[in-house]
C-alpha cells in the first residue's frame, strides 16, 4: 500500500493482546462510516453528529493526519482481526483519541466502539493502553473524560481503567442537538499506571499500617558533574516521570547489592560497593505502602551507560532537575543534590 502524502507513518502503532491502534487510513473511511452512522453509537458522542454523512469520515481521517502532525490529538483506529476468505483479515472496531488541552498539561480521552462490538471489553483495553502510552510518552500530568450521566456503560469503563469521578458539566451534543448532562473524571499517573505496591521480591515489614517498601537509588554522577535521570517507561507504575536509577531490594539483599544489579541489568554498567557512597534518603507515604529509599552517590563504574530496557536516559545539570517531572518520593532529593554538587 502506497502511504498518501500527510500520512503520519512515523507513529508506532500501539498494539494490545487482541487490539491494534493505529492511525486512520483513507480505506477505513468506508467502515468508519458504517459503524458510527448508527444512533446506538452517534447519541454517545458530543462532536459526532447524526446522521452521518459518508462525506464527513474522508474529511475527518484527513483532518486526523495534521493533528497527529501537530502533536496536538492522537485519534486511532481501534482495529481487531476477524476470519476472512484468505485467513485473519483486518477490521476497524472503532476508534480512540487524546487531545491535549490548551496548556499542554493534560488530555482528554474519548472513545466509541461499533455496536455489534459492544460487551467485548475492547473500549476498556484500547482506551487503557493509549492512555498508558500517552503519560509515558507526553509531557502531560493528568487525563480527563466524559460520560452521558444515563451512559453507565462507558463511566464503567471509565472506573476500570482508574478514572476517579471529578463532577458534573452540561456539554453539547451534535448528534442530538442540545446540551447534555454529563459526568466527569479524571485520571493522574498514579492512578491510570497503576502504583507501585509491593510485588514479588519486595522486602515489606510486617507491620499492622501500609506495608513498608525498599528501594535503593543511586545518582550517577559524570566527569562533568551531571547526573543520571532514567525516564518510567510505559507499563511501569508511574510512567513517564524521571528518576534516580535503581529498584526494589529483594529479600536477602543489602541496598548496595540491589543497585549492582539493578545497574547491570538496566543500564549495562558495572558498580562495586566501594563506589556506592551513602548520601541521603527517602520517606514517602503512598497510598497502599510506604516507601523508603535510600540515595546513593556514584561517580566510577566501569562500562559505558546504555538504555538496557529501551527507557529514556537524560545526563542533567543538578540545577535543571526542575525542568524533569519526577515521582514525589524523588523530588526532595533534588535540593540536596543541588546544594551538594
Amino acid at each position: 500500500m502506497t502511504t498518501p502524502p500527510g500520512y503520519p507513518a512515523d507513529f508506532v502503532p500501539l498494539r494490545t493482546d487482541r487490539l491494534t491502534l493505529r492511525p486512520l487510513r483513507a480505506e477505513d473511511a468506508t467502515a468508519l462510516h458504517r459503524l458510527v452512522n448508527d444512533w446506538e453509537v452517534a447519541k454517545t458522542l458530543a462532536r459526532v453528529p447524526f446522521p452521518y454523512k459518508r462525506s464527513l469520515a474522508d474529511e475527518w481521517i484527513l483532518s486526523t493526519w495534521a493533528q497527529i502532525a501537530a502533536g496536538e490529538a492522537w485519534h486511532l483506529a481501534i482495529v481487531g482481526e476477524e476470519p476472512g476468505p484468505d485467513g485473519p483479515a483486518e477490521t476497524l472496531i472503532g476508534c480512540v483519541a487524546l487531545t491535549l488541552d490548551a496548556d499542554r498539561r493534560q488530555a482528554e480521552l474519548g472513545y466509541w466502539v461499533g455496536r455489534r462490538y459492544w460487551g467485548h471489553g475492547v473500549a476498556t483495553e484500547a482506551a487503557g493502553r493509549l492512555c498508558r502510552w500517552a503519560l509515558a510518552q507526553l509531557e502531560i500530568t493528568g487525563i480527563h473524560a466524559s460520560a452521558l450521566r444515563d451512559n453507565a456503560r462507558s463511566a464503567a469503563v471509565l472506573r476500570r481503567l482508574g478514572f476517579r469521578p471529578a463532577g458534573e458539566a452540561m456539554q453539547t451534543f451534535l448528534s442530538r442537538g442540545a446540551p447534555m448532562p454529563v459526568n466527569l473524571f479524571h485520571g493522574g499517573r498514579e492512578e491510570l499506571t497503576g502504583d507501585a505496591g509491593p510485588a514479588a521480591g519486595a522486602a515489606a515489614a510486617p507491620l499492622a499500617g501500609p506495608p513498608l517498601m525498599l528501594v535503593a537509588a543511586v545518582a550517577l554522577v559524570d566527569a562533568d558533574g551531571r547526573v543520571l535521570l532514567a525516564r518510567r517507561p510505559e507499563g511501569k507504575p508511574l510512567a513517564g516521570l524521571w528518576e534516580f536509577p535503581g529498584g526494589k531490594v529483594k529479600p536477602g539483599e543489602t541496598p548496595e547489592a540491589a543497585l549492582i544489579r539493578e545497574l547491570k541489568e538496566e543500564l549495562d554498567i558495572d558498580v562495586s560497593a566501594s563506589c556506592l557512597a551513602p548520601f541521603t534518603f527517602a520517606s514517602h507515604a503512598y497510598e497502599k505502602f510506604h516507601l523508603m529509599m535510600p540515595l546513593y552517590l556514584c561517580r566510577k563504574w566501569g562500562g559505558t551507560v546504555r538504555a538496557v530496557e529501551g527507557q529514556a536516559l537524560a545526563w542533567v545539570r543538578p540545577k535543571q532537575f526542575g525542568g524533569y517531572a519526577m515521582p514525589p518520593a524523588d523530588r526532595p532529593l533534588v535540593a540536596m543534590l543541588q546544594d551538594f554538587l
